[in-house]
Protein backbone atom coordinates (compact mmCIF):
# COMPACT_ATOMS: atom_id res chain seq x y z
CA UNK A 1 0.00 0.00 0.00
CA UNK A 2 1.12 3.02 -1.28
CA UNK A 3 1.86 6.26 1.37
CA UNK A 4 -0.43 8.47 -0.43
CA UNK A 5 -3.34 6.22 0.38
CA UNK A 6 -2.94 5.99 4.16
CA UNK A 7 -4.23 9.22 4.60
CA UNK A 8 -7.14 8.80 2.18
CA UNK A 9 -8.27 5.89 4.26
CA UNK A 10 -8.26 7.65 7.50
CA UNK A 11 -10.00 10.65 6.27
CA UNK A 12 -12.74 8.23 5.35
CA UNK A 13 -12.82 6.18 8.10
CA UNK A 14 -13.20 9.27 9.83
CA UNK A 15 -15.57 10.69 7.16
CA UNK A 16 -17.62 7.55 7.89
CA UNK A 17 -17.17 7.25 11.90
CA UNK A 18 -17.80 10.99 12.88
CA UNK A 19 -21.84 11.73 11.78
CA UNK A 20 -22.68 8.71 14.11
CA UNK A 21 -20.12 9.53 16.95
CA UNK A 22 -21.88 13.66 16.73
CA UNK A 23 -25.54 12.07 16.55
CA UNK A 24 -24.61 9.80 19.90
CA UNK A 25 -23.67 13.04 22.05
CA UNK A 26 -26.49 14.59 23.85
CA UNK A 27 -26.41 18.89 23.73
CA UNK A 28 -25.13 20.14 26.74
CA UNK A 29 -27.59 21.47 29.22
CA UNK A 30 -28.94 24.57 29.79
CA UNK A 31 -27.26 26.55 32.44
CA UNK A 32 -30.13 28.62 34.68
CA UNK A 33 -29.41 30.38 37.69
CA UNK A 34 -32.53 30.22 39.48
CA UNK A 35 -33.22 32.25 42.78
CA UNK A 36 -33.51 29.77 45.55
CA UNK A 37 -37.46 30.72 46.30
CA UNK A 38 -37.82 28.80 42.90
CA UNK A 39 -36.05 25.36 44.19
CA UNK A 40 -39.19 23.33 44.65
CA UNK A 41 -41.19 24.78 41.23
CA UNK A 42 -38.11 24.21 39.49
CA UNK A 43 -38.07 20.64 40.22
CA UNK A 44 -41.36 20.32 37.98
CA UNK A 45 -40.49 23.12 35.58
CA UNK A 46 -37.21 21.34 34.29
CA UNK A 47 -38.59 18.45 32.69
CA UNK A 48 -41.64 19.75 31.14
CA UNK A 49 -38.97 22.46 29.83
CA UNK A 50 -37.39 19.48 28.55
CA UNK A 51 -40.32 18.11 26.93
CA UNK A 52 -41.68 20.71 25.58
CA UNK A 53 -38.07 21.71 23.67
CA UNK A 54 -36.46 18.73 23.73
CA UNK A 55 -33.35 20.60 26.03
CA UNK A 56 -32.39 19.56 29.19
CA UNK A 57 -31.71 22.27 31.79
CA UNK A 58 -29.49 22.18 34.92
CA UNK A 59 -30.05 24.96 38.09
CA UNK A 60 -27.64 26.71 39.94
CA UNK A 61 -29.77 28.05 43.04
CA UNK A 62 -28.82 31.24 45.46
CA UNK A 63 -29.72 34.51 46.46
CA UNK A 64 -30.17 36.66 43.62
CA UNK A 65 -27.73 38.94 44.46
CA UNK A 66 -25.05 36.56 44.57
CA UNK A 67 -26.09 35.04 41.14
CA UNK A 68 -25.80 38.68 39.37
CA UNK A 69 -22.91 39.39 41.07
CA UNK A 70 -21.34 35.48 39.32
CA UNK A 71 -23.01 36.50 36.25
CA UNK A 72 -21.06 40.02 36.15
CA UNK A 73 -18.12 37.49 36.85
CA UNK A 74 -18.24 36.07 34.20
CA UNK A 75 -20.33 32.35 35.23
CA UNK A 76 -21.20 30.67 32.50
CA UNK A 77 -25.28 30.62 32.49
CA UNK A 78 -28.00 30.83 29.34
CA UNK A 79 -30.60 32.31 31.70
CA UNK A 80 -31.38 34.28 34.83
CA UNK A 81 -33.99 33.76 36.95
CA UNK A 82 -34.49 36.23 39.69
CA UNK A 83 -36.32 36.86 42.62
CA UNK A 84 -36.90 40.57 42.10
CA UNK A 85 -36.06 43.40 39.16
CA UNK A 86 -33.03 44.93 41.14
CA UNK A 87 -30.57 41.99 40.43
CA UNK A 88 -31.67 40.88 36.96
CA UNK A 89 -32.01 44.51 36.16
CA UNK A 90 -28.01 44.67 37.67
CA UNK A 91 -27.09 41.85 35.47
CA UNK A 92 -28.46 43.34 32.47
CA UNK A 93 -26.86 46.90 32.86
CA UNK A 94 -23.33 45.24 33.66
CA UNK A 95 -24.07 43.43 29.78
CA UNK A 96 -24.08 39.81 30.72
CA UNK A 97 -27.81 39.18 30.13
CA UNK A 98 -29.41 40.78 27.54
CA UNK A 99 -32.25 43.76 29.02
CA UNK A 100 -34.50 42.51 25.55
CA UNK A 101 -35.64 39.85 27.14
CA UNK A 102 -36.21 40.81 30.08
CA UNK A 103 -39.69 39.05 31.53
CA UNK A 104 -41.34 39.40 34.88
CA UNK A 105 -43.11 36.02 35.59
CA UNK A 106 -44.60 35.78 38.81
CA UNK A 107 -44.67 37.72 41.90
CA UNK A 108 -43.50 35.94 45.61
CA UNK A 109 -45.01 35.54 48.37
CA UNK A 110 -43.54 35.94 52.07
CA UNK A 111 -44.89 33.72 54.97
CA UNK A 112 -43.78 33.07 58.96
CA UNK A 113 -42.88 29.87 58.64
CA UNK A 114 -42.31 27.16 61.76
CA UNK A 115 -41.94 23.36 61.49
CA UNK A 116 -44.57 22.54 64.73
CA UNK A 117 -47.91 22.83 63.56
CA UNK A 118 -49.71 25.53 65.05
CA UNK A 119 -46.88 27.55 66.13
CA UNK A 120 -46.26 29.72 63.42
CA UNK A 121 -47.42 33.26 64.48
CA UNK A 122 -50.21 34.75 62.45
CA UNK A 123 -49.21 38.25 62.45
CA UNK A 124 -45.58 39.92 61.86
CA UNK A 125 -46.16 41.84 65.32
CA UNK A 126 -46.39 38.30 67.33
CA UNK A 127 -42.79 38.02 66.37
CA UNK A 128 -42.20 39.97 69.45
CA UNK A 129 -43.56 37.34 71.68
CA UNK A 130 -40.33 35.79 74.01
CA UNK A 131 -41.57 32.44 72.64
CA UNK A 132 -39.80 33.52 69.65
CA UNK A 133 -36.11 33.70 70.63
CA UNK A 134 -34.31 32.98 67.07
CA UNK A 135 -35.94 34.45 63.48
CA UNK A 136 -34.18 33.31 60.49
CA UNK A 137 -34.34 35.25 57.92
CA UNK A 138 -32.20 35.66 54.24
CA UNK A 139 -29.39 38.09 54.39
CA UNK A 140 -30.56 41.33 53.49
CA UNK A 141 -27.86 42.04 51.78
CA UNK A 142 -27.77 40.28 48.67
CA UNK A 143 -31.66 38.03 49.04
CA UNK A 144 -34.49 39.57 48.23
CA UNK A 145 -36.62 37.62 50.49
CA UNK A 146 -34.46 39.46 53.67
CA UNK A 147 -35.05 42.59 52.78
CA UNK A 148 -38.97 41.64 52.30
CA UNK A 149 -38.63 40.22 55.90
CA UNK A 150 -37.07 43.14 57.11
CA UNK A 151 -39.76 45.99 55.76
CA UNK A 152 -42.33 43.80 57.05
CA UNK A 153 -40.85 44.01 60.36
CA UNK A 154 -40.24 47.50 60.11
CA UNK A 155 -43.97 47.92 58.82
CA UNK A 156 -45.08 46.28 61.79
CA UNK A 157 -43.02 48.34 63.77
CA UNK A 158 -41.16 45.51 65.54
CA UNK A 159 -37.87 45.79 63.76
CA UNK A 160 -36.07 46.97 66.37
CA UNK A 161 -36.88 44.96 69.35
CA UNK A 162 -36.30 42.25 67.15
CA UNK A 163 -33.10 42.49 65.32
CA UNK A 164 -30.93 41.37 68.07
CA UNK A 165 -32.57 37.60 67.93
CA UNK A 166 -32.14 37.42 63.58
CA UNK A 167 -30.33 35.04 62.09
CA UNK A 168 -29.22 35.59 58.95
CA UNK A 169 -29.35 32.62 56.38
CA UNK A 170 -27.01 32.75 52.75
CA UNK A 171 -30.31 32.42 50.75
CA UNK A 172 -33.74 31.89 51.89
CA UNK A 173 -33.84 28.15 51.47
CA UNK A 174 -31.23 28.29 53.87
CA UNK A 175 -33.50 30.20 56.21
CA UNK A 176 -36.12 27.38 55.39
CA UNK A 177 -33.79 24.88 57.02
CA UNK A 178 -32.98 26.37 59.72
CA UNK A 179 -36.62 26.53 61.16
CA UNK A 180 -37.10 22.42 59.93
CA UNK A 181 -34.05 21.48 62.06
CA UNK A 182 -34.78 23.56 65.00
CA UNK A 183 -32.10 25.96 64.95
CA UNK A 184 -34.61 28.71 65.25
CA UNK A 185 -38.36 28.58 66.04
CA UNK A 186 -39.33 31.00 63.09
CA UNK A 187 -38.57 31.93 60.11
CA UNK A 188 -39.55 34.58 57.13
CA UNK A 189 -39.75 32.82 54.04
CA UNK A 190 -40.75 32.35 50.75
CA UNK A 191 -44.01 30.85 50.76
CA UNK A 192 -43.51 28.74 47.80
CA UNK A 193 -41.11 26.87 49.66
CA UNK A 194 -43.05 25.63 52.20
CA UNK A 195 -46.65 25.48 50.56
CA UNK A 196 -46.70 21.87 50.72
CA UNK A 197 -46.28 21.80 53.97
CA UNK A 198 -48.78 21.23 56.90
CA UNK A 199 -50.49 24.49 56.05
CA UNK A 200 -51.26 25.02 59.93
CA UNK A 201 -46.82 25.51 59.84
CA UNK A 202 -46.96 28.74 58.07
CA UNK A 203 -49.18 32.15 57.55
CA UNK A 204 -49.04 33.83 54.78
CA UNK A 205 -47.27 37.90 55.26
CA UNK A 206 -49.66 40.92 54.26
CA UNK A 207 -47.78 41.97 50.69
CA UNK A 208 -48.77 45.15 51.98
CA UNK A 209 -46.23 44.94 54.16
CA UNK A 210 -43.38 45.26 51.90
CA UNK A 211 -42.70 45.99 47.92
CA UNK A 212 -43.48 43.83 45.91
CA UNK A 213 -41.43 40.80 44.96
CA UNK A 214 -41.25 40.73 40.90
CA UNK A 215 -39.59 38.04 39.70
CA UNK A 216 -37.80 38.67 36.22
CA UNK A 217 -36.22 36.22 34.36
CA UNK A 218 -33.39 37.36 30.98
CA UNK A 219 -31.14 35.28 28.89
CA UNK A 220 -27.70 35.64 29.44
CA UNK A 221 -24.50 35.50 26.97
CA UNK A 222 -21.88 33.76 29.57
CA UNK A 223 -23.52 30.27 28.11
CA UNK A 224 -23.21 28.42 25.15
CA UNK A 225 -27.19 28.72 24.38
CA UNK A 226 -28.27 32.37 24.05
CA UNK A 227 -31.25 31.04 21.90
CA UNK A 228 -32.15 28.59 24.66
CA UNK A 229 -32.01 31.23 27.38
CA UNK A 230 -34.54 32.68 25.81
CA UNK A 231 -36.81 29.84 25.27
CA UNK A 232 -36.52 28.95 28.65
CA UNK A 233 -37.74 32.75 29.80
CA UNK A 234 -40.50 32.32 27.22
CA UNK A 235 -41.59 28.93 28.58
CA UNK A 236 -41.61 30.59 32.43
CA UNK A 237 -43.85 33.32 31.31
CA UNK A 238 -45.89 30.79 29.16
CA UNK A 239 -49.02 29.45 30.26
CA UNK A 240 -47.60 25.94 31.29
CA UNK A 241 -45.25 27.38 33.16
CA UNK A 242 -47.63 29.63 34.81
CA UNK A 243 -49.41 26.87 36.18
CA UNK A 244 -46.67 25.05 37.83
CA UNK A 245 -45.77 28.05 39.40
CA UNK A 246 -49.30 28.80 41.05
CA UNK A 247 -49.21 25.54 41.60
CA UNK A 248 -46.07 25.44 44.16
CA UNK A 249 -47.10 29.15 45.67
CA UNK A 250 -46.78 32.04 43.47
CA UNK A 251 -48.99 34.72 42.79
CA UNK A 252 -49.69 35.59 39.31
CA UNK A 253 -49.08 39.12 38.09
CA UNK A 254 -44.92 40.07 37.13
CA UNK A 255 -46.08 43.04 35.85
CA UNK A 256 -45.32 45.80 38.44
Amino acid sequence: MSRGILPLLAAGLLAGVAPAHARATPAPALRVAAASDLATAFEEIGPAFQRATGRRVTFSFGSSGMLAKQLQQGAPFDAFAAASAQYADAATRHGACEAATRTPYARGRLALYSRLPGQAPSRVADLAAPRFRRIAIANPDHAPYGQAAREAMRAAGVYDRLKPRLVYAENVRQAVQFARTGNVEVAIVALPLVAADAPATWTEVPATLHAPLVQIVVACRGGADFAGGKAFGVFLAGPEGQIILARHGFAAGGQK
